[in-house]
């Protein structure tokens, strides 16, 4: 221990114990504080060898060596070659979205273009006779109405009644008409007498002008006179006529000879004359023997249907037997809407036992000259022009066709023109086709059925 130390240390040992403990609480700060300072040169030393040692260490990437230039038609002749690849890459390229889009429009169009299915009509036998509906109706029906307003007193025929021609059916009071003639009478007679002194006035006048006692206009007002009152006795006579006439309606009598089909009024019923709105019908006369039955004949078949022919009429309710009839006239005009021909038959009623208004069928023997095929009825266009189907021709084009219907199988229709066993027709056919349109067929299937084909035997109800 050095005499410095002792010294110190004699030193402490003479101070009193707090400033001991103090001077050793500050040594042992210095002591501290001169270790960080110690620690923290040490880490910048070791920082500062590090970033020397960084410095003097050569870098990891090394430069590529350098290359001597190539010649400068080199350089052109690759840069042509890559100018080469790039076009012809870009305009095989340009040249594959183009198919792309060819394609695709093609396919776009393809689709747009409907594709139908289509059948061939199916060929029929010809009938030896064709069936055609018809109604049953008075040759001569006439509603009966009143020519004279009153009150009903009687009527004396019934419905069902048989009448002749000129029978009385019934008798109307008339007080306001009968009131009204009396009226007119005395009228006339009061006309009457004026009439007479205008004669005797003018032939007075007459006779004092051949003496130059009154003037000739005087004269001649008495004669004007006279030929006025003349013609107002002639109206006064028309009148009464008319009354007189309007009296003898107050009977009603039958125009013809029938049977009576409806009666409306009872006694004391008021009667208004005429078949205006205020007018009601009195009575409903229908001549049934012979009866008219009209019917449309197909046009296939109007030129074997001739005036005079003999024909007959079938009724459900008379099962077995045929009623004989007669063509009696027809339109000699086709109806341009339906293509047929309107023709009426009589049918002999003398026994009563066809009702007017009944429903039959009428028979006419055609031959068989009339070729006909049948088609199902989903093939069928409603159109304002009339029944059409769709027919696809060689050039897949539509061509919408007017048809003649005979009769009416329920699942296929009898047609007797427009179509031919040869021509394919649109099954189910969309309302939108249009003539003239472009379509794709679709090609059946081998399991797949004739649609078109009609039962053997089947029959049905005209159409």
């Amino acid at each position: 221990m050095t005499d410095e130390n002792k010294s110190q240390q004699s030193l402490d040992d003479l101070r009193p114990p707090q400033a001991s403990d103090a001077r050793a609480s500050q040594e042992q700060s210095e002591h501290d504080e001169h270790h960080a300072l110690g620690a923290q040169g040490q880490r910048d030393q070791e920082i500062e060898e590090i970033q020397k040692r960084s410095r003097h260490q050569p870098p990891g990437i090394q430069r590529p060596p350098e290359l001597p230039p190539a010649p400068a038609r080199k350089a052109l002749t690759i840069v042509g070659v890559l100018l080469v690849v790039l076009l012809i890459a870009g305009g095989f390229t340009m040249l594959s979205r183009m198919s792309h889009e060819r394609a695709l429009a093609k396919e776009t169009e393809r689709e747009t273009v409907p594709t139908v299915a289509v059948i061939n009509p199916v060929s029929e036998k010809p009938d030896e006779d064709l069936i055609l509906p018809g109604s049953l109706l008075a040759y001569e029906e006439s509603p009966i109405y009143a020519r004279t307003s009153g009150y009903l007193v009687r009527w004396y025929k019934d419905i069902g009644s048989r009448i002749t021609k000129g029978e009385l059916l019934a008798r109307i009071d008339t007080p306001e008409v009968d009131q009204e003639l009396n009226q007119t009478r005395a009228a006339r007679q009061q006309t009457v007498a004026q009439m007479e002194l205008a004669k005797i006035s003018a032939d007075r006048w007459e006779n004092l002008r051949k003496t130059d006692s009154v003037s000739a206009q005087e004269a001649d007002q008495q004669v004007s006179g006279y030929k006025q009152s003349q013609a107002n006795l002639a109206a006064a006579d028309a009148n009464v006529r008319r009354l007189e006439q309007l009296e003898g309606f107050k009977e009603v009598y039958a125009p013809f000879t029938g049977v009576l089909t409806k009666r409306n009024v009872d006694p004391g019923a008021l009667i208004n004359a005429g078949a205006g709105a205020a007018g009601r019908e009195l009575f409903d006369l229908a001549r049934v023997d012979p009866l008219r039955v009209y019917t449309s004949v197909p046009q296939a078949y109007a030129p074997y249907v001739k005036v005079g022919a003999k024909t007959f009429v079938t009724l459900q309710e008379f099962p077995g037997q045929k009623f004989s009839a007669t063509v009696a006239r027809t339109a000699e005009s086709i109806d341009p809407t339906t293509r047929t021909l309107l023709t009426e038959v009589d049918v002999p009623n003398k026994d009563g036992r066809l009702l007017p208004g009944s429903f039959g069928e009428v028979h006419f023997a055609v031959g068989s000259g009339v070729n006909k095929v049948t088609i199902p009825v989903n093939t069928m266009l409603f159109r304002a022009e009339g029944p059409r189907v769709a027919i696809v021709g060689p050039d897949n084009k539509v061509q919408l066709r007017p048809i003649n219907i005979g009769r009416d199988y329920g699942t296929t229709l009898e047609i007797l023109g427009g179509v031919a066993p040869t021509d394919q027709i649109v099954v189910n056919p969309a309302d939108s086709l249009e003539d003239g349109q472009q379509v794709n067929v679709a090609q059946p299937q081998p399991s797949q059925q004739q649609p078109g084909q009609a039962p053997q035997g089947q029959k049905g109800g005209a159409s």
